[in-house]
């Protein structure tokens, strides 16, 4: 069984970058797809973007396109989260996600917390103005 652990959260001041890992644990990492979420405080969990099982295919949240890239490294099982230019709004608990159902689409995929199979367990990114 797979399990996944979040990095590399922090303070940034608005216009910075971080860029968060998520390792896995266990084997047949390659075999899921992966996403991040985040939630910030009072807010609904929300999809940031994703990532196909080779790295070939990305989603994003339209508020993070062209800011945020998702990248996977299958051979060190981590994918990465790369934020450039962060705003205050993006403060939030970042968490990423697994699935290897292979009955739908990428997207589906991440679409219902029903069919998300693995959660990490967050790592905090505040942006101050």
């Amino acid at each position: 069984q797979v399990q996944l652990a979040e990095s590399g959260g922090g303070l940034v001041q608005a216009g910075g970058s971080l860029r968060l890992a998520c390792t896995a644990s266990g084997r047949s990492f390659s075999n899921y797809s992966m996403a991040w979420f985040r939630q910030a405080p009072g807010k609904e969990r929300e999809f940031v973007g994703c990532i196909n099982w080779g790295g070939s295919t990305t989603y994003y949240m339209n508020s993070v396109k062209g800011r945020f890239t998702i990248s996977r490294d299958n051979a060190k099982n981590t994918v990465y989260l790369q934020m450039d230019n962060l705003k205050p709004e993006d403060t939030a608990v970042y968490y990423c996600a697994g699935n290897s159902r292979t009955d739908m689409g990428l997207l589906m995929l991440f679409a219902r917390d029903s069919h998300v199979e693995l959660w990490g367990q967050g790592t905090l990114v505040t942006v101050s103005s």
